[in-house]
């Protein structure tokens, strides 16, 4: 049995979600026992030119609902990327979770070819449906949960392999 788009996109994505949302939660609790303002975490970066653990998790979301969407052939809704709280994290994760499991795999079955134009500062990029969910969005997913469990994990919080995989 060949693998489905549907079946290597949404899945996948959702596990990974569901993977930095229990990251996420053994963040805020951290943050509570040790009685840390959960903003000093959610503002901590790796390194000074990288973004902040919010925006990480902002991103790994958006890559997720844009993959799941573009493979659809459907536009993409946007988000404020406004959240502050590990709470608003949690339900801007669990939002995008609802929002791709809802697509129809027949819409993204077959999207292998499927021209996929990415409008960025640097110009357009243009993918067929496979490169992009192979060669671009699951790579991005997976750094930007990378970097947040790695600030978290930098920062004290007791995580482990087992809390990154899910």
């Amino acid at each position: 049995m060949s693998l489905s788009m549907y079946q290597a996109s949404v899945p996948v994505l959702v596990r990974a979600l569901k993977a930095l949302s229990g990251v996420l939660q053994k963040g805020a609790d951290f943050a509570r026992e040790r009685n840390i303002a959960p903003d000093v975490l959610l503002n901590t970066r790796v390194i000074a030119d990288m973004f902040p653990l919010a925006r990480q998790v902002q991103i790994a979301t958006d890559m997720a609902k844009g993959a799941a969407y573009r493979l659809a052939g459907q536009d993409v809704p946007s988000m404020a990327d406004d959240e502050t709280t590990f709470e608003q994290l949690q339900e801007r994760i669990a939002k995008v979770i609802g929002m791709i499991e809802g697509i129809e795999p027949g819409r993204i079955d077959g999207s292998e070819a499927r021209e996929i134009v990415l409008k960025m500062r640097s110009g357009e990029r243009r993918f067929a449906g496979q490169e992009y969910l192979f060669g671009y969005v699951l790579p991005n997913v997976y750094f930007h949960a990378t970097t947040t469990y790695a600030i978290l994990r930098g920062e004290g919080v007791p995580l482990g392999k087992a809390d990154f995989i899910g």
